[in-house]
């Protein structure tokens, strides 16, 4: 989980330099793509991680 929190907390840095609300981490992650999360499983296998999101 720390990695998708680690790109929620850049998301949130983006959108402060640039005066925008973020949304909440919670529908961030709802609002990941099947591509971003098959992007973020095929990292963690690479890199001996964990897959941490599988959706069917």
């Amino acid at each position: 989980m720390t990695d998708y929190r680690q790109g929620y907390e850049y998301y949130r840095q983006i959108c402060n330099s640039h005066e925008l609300e973020p949304i909440n981490f919670h529908y961030y992650m709802l609002n990941l793509s099947q591509v971003q999360l098959e992007a973020y499983n095929e990292q963690a296998k690479m890199v001996g991680g964990q897959i941490e999101y599988e959706f069917y």
